[in-house]
């Protein structure tokens, strides 16, 4: 009987031993990605570049499901979901996440940046690493600044080119308070509506019009429910690349060296596929029938003077004020 006793427990302890602890080791940890583009816009391209160089960094075992066009809820959900925990990553907008961290609203400062490659010389320098440590304590682990392009706008009504041309448009912006604030400096009316949900408000007419990148307004096919694109060049916006901290603080130290490895190259790609997008983009959307129009942005940039004076007031007044002088060079 005690044989049969030991035999049994000594068999009960090999499986413990050989199917919980293995299996759980051998088991692929699955994280989800969230983002709110297209499919075929640089985000998607770069969060499908990070899951591939993780799991090969990882030898298989960390797994990434890329969920776009916001299947996972908008950009405002999903930031709410990563302080939660119940998203593990997101490639976000920098208005909703601004909702979370305000010093974010720094750098979509009307007319501050003419190329995203000046904003990314401060967001890779001291200024990102200081917005990087307000966004942990906020539940945030930043794993890239991604472009999201410089902003134009686009309407169905007429050619914009004076900022009286603005008076009365209804205008859609993302969750966004510095556009909003841009867009009444113009003279316009702003209306948040959903990205997933632009194309329709566009085609029925609930808005007249929106303003994003080239890169968002091909891969969403806005041209066709819009006729006019004016290249006002208002706003720089990111993509801040985000991990839950409650998911990053349960990753190994392996781990987390291999995402950060992943990060680095998919925020590289990204970069570098927004660029070529906006090398080309004007001259496709012309061809599918867009009128461009240039702006005076000269008056543009008067009429929105009064927006940064508003955001240095404002309690993120000394970063925003850090940004705007780097960015001017002084």
């Amino acid at each position: 009987m005690q044989r049969k006793l030991f035999i049994r427990a000594a068999l009960t302890l090999a499986a413990g031993i050989l199917f919980t602890p293995l299996a759980a080791q051998a088991q692929a940890v699955k994280l989800t990605l969230g983002h709110g583009a297209a499919a075929g816009n640089p985000r998607h391209e770069a969060a499908l570049k990070f899951a591939e160089v993780l799991k090969a960094k990882s030898g298989g075992r960390v797994e990434v499901q890329v969920a776009p066009s916001g299947q996972l809820g908008d950009d405002a959900a999903m930031v709410t979901a990563l302080r939660t925990g119940a998203l593990d990553m997101s490639a976000n907008s920098q208005g909703a996440v601004a909702v979370a961290v305000p010093e974010y609203a720094a750098y979509g400062m009307p007319f501050l940046f003419s190329d995203p490659a000046q904003a990314f010389k401060l967001l890779d320098g001291g200024l990102g690493k200081e917005l990087a440590d307000k966004s942990a304590a906020k539940g945030l682990i930043v794993l890239g600044y991604w472009d999201n392009g410089i902003r134009h706008m686009t309407n169905s009504k007429r050619s914009i080119a004076k900022v009286e041309d603005m008076k009365g448009l209804k205008m859609r912006t993302p969750p966004d308070a510095v556009l909003v604030d841009i867009m009444q400096a113009l003279g316009a009316e702003a209306q948040q509506v959903k990205f997933a949900e632009l194309y329709v408000a566009l085609q029925q007419g609930v808005v007249d019009g929106q303003e994003n990148p080239l890169m968002n307004i091909q891969a969403s096919k806005l041209y066709e429910v819009q006729k006019h694109l004016s290249l006002t060049s208002h706003m720089f916006q990111m993509t801040p690349f985000l991990m839950s901290k409650r998911t990053w603080d349960g990753l190994s130290a392996a781990d987390r060296k291999a995402v950060t490895e992943a990060a680095a190259e998919a925020t590289a790609l990204q970069r570098k596929l927004s660029q070529e997008a906006d090398d080309k983009l004007l001259a496709e959307l012309k061809a599918k029938g867009m009128k461009v129009d240039t702006v005076d942005k000269a008056a543009f940039q008067k009429a929105t003077a009064p927006v940064v004076d508003k955001w240095v007031a404002g309690p993120v007044g000394s970063y925003v004020k850090k940004v705007v002088a780097a960015a001017n060079g002084s």
